[in-house]
């Protein structure tokens, strides 16, 4: 499913427009970036939470040249589902 399948998606199910549906999906996407680029977690209870850790640096190849080099730390958006996603999902 892509971007504009969950819009109608979301429209049918609200019973709003697919245009207030877009700028809802959009408020929530940026809502989530905001939080995790500021170091907090977002929980959605039965969904999931995001969050945010960090990776540290380490030593790779590089697959064309098999030359050693080091990769840098940085962080990471993180997912756990939650248990009725996981359900769901199962």
């Amino acid at each position: 499913m892509n971007k504009s399948e969950l819009v109608d998606n979301m429209a049918a199910a609200a019973g709003i427009s697919k245009v207030a549906a877009e700028k809802s999906l959009t408020g929530l996407l940026e809502s989530i970036t905001n939080a995790l680029s500021s170091g907090d977690k977002v929980t959605l209870v039965g969904f999931g939470t995001f969050s945010t850790s960090e990776r540290k640096a380490r030593q790779g190849r590089n697959p064309q040249t098999g030359a050693t080099i080091q990769i840098e730390a940085r962080t990471v958006a993180r997912f756990k589902p939650g248990s009725k996603l996981a359900d769901a999902v199962r």
